[in-house]
């Protein structure tokens, strides 16, 4: 019975740990292609001979530049979750319950697979 065991069995662990490595490296590309974009946008040229247009432009670049650092910002830390997931795999604590040292069950942890706490403990620590 799952609710009696306190952890996963390798071949189990080592299903989450292809899961989380191919999230990761998802993760990775997307980060790097706004990384690049972000660094382009900064290299924009300098004539200003176009005025008022000019100015607008300017200002929707960097709104558009501070959605692209906030969305960098949250790939990061997804990346570093994603990141300490693995360390939790390597030293046997990946999928158990920060809260109530039960097994998160395989369903979640497939959908969010940094997670450290059931969404029983979640829901209460949010409430």
């Amino acid at each position: 019975m799952q609710e009696d065991r306190t952890r996963y069995s390798e071949e189990e662990l080592k299903e989450f740990e292809d899961l989380i490595r191919e999230k990761l490296e998802g993760t990775r590309n997307e980060l790097n292609y706004i990384k690049e974009g972000l660094s382009k946008k900064n290299d924009s040229g300098t004539d200003n001979t176009a005025g008022t247009a000019k100015l607008l432009e300017d200002g929707a670049d960097a709104s558009e530049r501070e959605n692209l650092s906030q969305l960098a910002a949250r790939l990061q830390k997804y990346a570093t979750q994603l990141e300490n997931a693995l360390v939790r795999i390597k030293n046997g604590t990946y999928g158990v319950c920060i809260d109530t040292g039960k097994l998160i069950p395989k369903e979640r942890l497939r959908v969010v697979p940094h997670t450290q706490q059931t969404i029983e403990a979640k829901l209460k620590r949010v409430s």
